[in-house]
């Protein structure tokens, strides 16, 4: 076989595959939308969720969700972009930074029962905060802060060597060099890995079936004193959120249009998860342009 045939077929093959691979995706989406959008309304997004009768909605659900991803980014990106920083340019190459990295590769792989069981015995038994949006949201940041420690580790790393030099020679200290040169080039893959966990969160339903409860109050959104039982802001009660009402309306649900409820709901999360997807890249380029300059 000579070797233009042999690229033209291996060509072909890769062309299936991504034409498989996009048509199974916009055919699981297309399905999703299809049997949701149609339950979508404003009442459905504004109205409690109900236990027995019909015609609840995902209003507590909806605000969960979003909430527990706003904790959760908020301890996950500093804390892993300060570890990928510290990994990519200050640890030495040793047995032991070998040994972490081994150890962040591992806590990444790590299935979200199992981070839902850990949250259940450390943060909701042992620490006593019950199942709530705080055990939630920290045993999320565990389970994604390997992602962002690596991929802010490779997205450095990825920068050449010719920059850092660069900086170096005009005077600059290594982390001024880190701050203006390679952060601002390393962002778009940083980005990419904070919109991937963010992804993650949002429609996370395993590990907080264990944290955050199958159960939330009915909100009261004009009370927002953070120590109030239905607080919309209180970090201390149980807090269903969307992927998790999902699997509990199908499951276990009574309601007569649990069906209905469920794809409407479905319907949500991806859409909310695309939309958060394409407002984060937009932001993102907004962001490199003005850190680069360009």
């Amino acid at each position: 076989m000579n070797s233009r045939l042999l690229n033209r077929l291996a060509i072909s093959l890769i062309v299936a595959c991504a034409v498989v691979m996009v048509g199974t995706l916009a055919a699981l989406l297309g399905y999703i939308l299809y049997q949701g959008v149609s339950q979508i309304s404003w009442s459905f997004l504004t109205s409690d969720s109900s236990a027995f009768q019909a015609g609840g909605g995902i209003k507590n659900q909806l605000w969960n969700s979003f909430y527990i991803l706003f904790i959760t980014m908020l301890l996950t990106v500093p804390l892993g972009t300060a570890g990928g920083i510290y990994l990519a340019e200050y640890a030495k190459q040793t047995r032991f930074t070998a040994f972490i990295r081994s150890c962040v590769e591992v806590l990444a792989s790590l299935p979200s029962i199992v981070v839902g069981m850990f949250g259940l015995l450390v943060f909701v038994n042992y620490f006593n905060w019950e199942y709530s949006i705080l055990s939630g949201a920290v045993a999320l940041t565990v389970f994604n802060l390997p992602v962002i420690v690596r991929v802010t580790e490779n997205a450095l790393c990825s920068v050449s060597e010719e920059q850092r030099a660069a900086g170096l020679a005009l005077g600059m200290t290594q982390w001024h060099t880190i701050k203006k040169v390679f952060l601002p080039a390393a962002f778009p893959g940083i980005l990419t890995g904070v919109i991937l966990c963010a992804g993650r969160v949002f429609g996370e339903s395993a590990a907080l079936l264990f944290t955050a409860g199958l159960s939330s109050p009915n909100l009261d959104f004009t009370n927002w004193n953070p120590l109030s039982a239905n607080s919309p802001l209180n970090l201390f009660r149980s807090a269903e959120t969307l992927s998790v009402h999902i699997w509990s309306v199908n499951s276990v649900g009574i309601i007569p249009d649990a069906k209905e409820v469920a794809a409407g709901a479905a319907a949500v999360l991806v859409i909310s998860v695309l939309t958060f997807n394409l407002v984060a890249r937009l932001l993102g380029r907004i962001v490199e342009k003005k850190m680069t300059g360009k």
